[in-house]
């Protein structure tokens, strides 16, 4: 799974319980996958580069994206 380059976001893994009648009856294990896209981006120097993005880096602007 990829990770982002930016925040260092990347798989989480834990369990999903699931309740009846007040008691917790089956433990799964579960992974949550972060939503990382493949973005060219415009470096510091003006070069173009293709790196492992989060949407939330995206949308917070973290990084300028290359057209």
């Amino acid at each position: 799974m990829a990770k982002c380059e930016i925040c260092e976001k990347a798989m989480q893994t834990g369990r999903r319980i699931s309740i009846n009648r007040s008691q917790v009856s089956r433990r799964a294990k579960k992974t949550w996958k972060a939503n990382v896209r493949k973005v060219k981006i415009i470096d510091a120097n003006g070069t173009v580069k293709s790196i492992n993005v989060c949407t939330r880096c995206v949308r917070a602007g973290k990084v300028k994206r290359a057209i």
